[in-house]
């Protein structure tokens, strides 16, 4: 099996967890491939050995990978779809950041989970990626997010007026301080923050949530993730920010953006021992109440 190891920073603390963990892909006889950049961070402060190769590259990780664990937090896996793209190759987050919804592994579960792995103890997790079909080529040759697409004011001093239309229906105006369309995955990041519900993997919707709208009945709503959603801009704001991820552009007022589901999905790793449940339950602290 070859495994590759994809990382963005890194800290003093977490190299015992990373010497750790390429320790144990070595005593397992895994093949290593570490992103380069990565490499470079890490290489005076964990002793990686030999045989090792790098990458940097979508078609280097398809051409030499079997797995690929992302190192940190959400942010650093979120940041592998552009490498793993339709490949289909699984990934694993372990997390050595803070909350870690997508990566689920913490720092104590890194050997155990990585046994379970070379044993094929895990089940694949599908999920659903967005796909801004316009403006062409926004992000580059890359046009795709994990989470959510958000749209936000530049002007901190008018709100953001947002037309959607779903399948050409108008559904609304927005007048608020943006907006997001998120998938199941960022159901439980930037859309629940803003009070959106949270969707269990694979039950095929998404969600269109507002930031701070002015008009507090309108609520967000949940469409299939067949839906081909158009938003137009305007109102005073000369332009607005349009996050895929992490990655955002600036846009002008009166662009035209065309969102739907993507023709691939992800593969998360999905350990026995976890479900999407368990996950809510820790990270949200479900149950957790001084008073049972």
């Amino acid at each position: 099996m070859n495994v590759a190891i994809f990382g963005k920073s890194f800290s003093d603390e977490g190299a015992v967890y990373l010497q750790q963990l390429i320790d144990k892909f070595k005593s397992v006889q895994c093949g290593l491939l570490i992103y380069e950049p990565y490499l470079q961070k890490i290489q005076n402060k964990v002793e990686v050995g030999s045989p090792f190769s790098t990458f940097n590259s979508h078609d280097e990780l398809k051409a030499g990978a079997d797995i690929l664990f992302s190192i940190g937090g959400d942010g650093t896996l979120l940041d592998t779809l552009s490498l793993v793209r339709n490949s289909g190759i699984p990934i694993l987050g372990v997390n050595l950041g803070r909350l870690g919804f997508l990566s689920s592994i913490s720092k104590d579960e890194i050997l155990s989970a990585i046994d379970q792995v070379v044993d094929g103890n895990y089940t694949l997790d599908r999920r659903t990626v967005l796909s801004l079909k316009s403006p062409k080529n926004l992000f580059g040759n890359f046009n795709y997010a994990l989470n959510e697409l958000s749209i936000t004011k530049t002007d901190t001093n008018s709100l953001a007026v947002i037309d959607v239309f779903v399948e050409d229906k108008f559904l609304n105006t927005y007048w608020a301080d943006g907006l997001l369309v998120a998938t199941p995955t960022g159901s439980t990041a930037y859309s629940l923050s803003c009070y959106g519900p949270i969707i269990t993997p694979g039950s095929e919707n998404i969600v269109i949530t507002p930031i701070a709208s002015h008009n507090l009945t309108v609520r967000p709503i949940v469409l299939p993730d067949s839906s081909l959603v158009t938003i137009r801009l305007g109102g005073r704001n000369r332009n607005y920010q349009v996050g895929l991820d992490s990655r955002s552009k600036t846009i002008d007022t009166g662009t035209e953006l065309v969102i739907s589901r993507a023709d691939f999905k992800i593969n998360l790793i999905q350990l026995i021992n976890k479900d999407f449940f368990s996950t809510i339950r820790d990270k949200l602290l479900w149950g957790k109440d001084n008073r049972n």
